[in-house]
């Protein structure tokens, strides 16, 4: 048993929109050296979250905390998310879920962005 570490992204048609993300993904995973950590969409893009979910749960991951890659609580993440996640607590009882809040309301990230911005000048 063990924990696992899913960074949840909306997905677009487009193959290089992901390339962020993943680069997210590997400097995460390589700071949780002992701590699963993969990247799972809403839409467009695979693997998506029900997916991802059941892979873990079969390779006997029973704790997944998911981190909305967003900057803000949209309606994806105020509806969609919420009953993605009820359903997968239903199809996967013996695992529990924690979803983190959007990754862009958090004020080290927000400070992170702010010095971006300003440097940009």
């Amino acid at each position: 048993m063990g924990r696992a570490l899913i960074l949840f992204a909306h997905g677009a048609r487009a193959a290089s929109w992901a390339a962020p993300f993943e680069r997210l993904r590997d400097l995460t995973a390589a700071r949780l050296p002992d701590v699963p950590v993969s990247l799972a969409f809403l839409e467009l893009m695979e693997p998506r979250l029900p997916a991802e979910v059941a892979r873990l749960a079969h390779a006997g991951i029973d704790e997944i905390t998911v981190v909305p890659v967003f900057l803000g609580q949209g309606g994806h993440l105020l509806r969609d998310l919420p009953l993605l996640v009820d359903q997968l607590r239903i199809d996967h009882p013996g695992v529990t879920i924690k979803v983190a809040g959007a990754v862009g309301e958090d004020p080290a990230v927000l400070a992170a962005m702010t010095d971006y911005c300003v440097g940009s000048l």
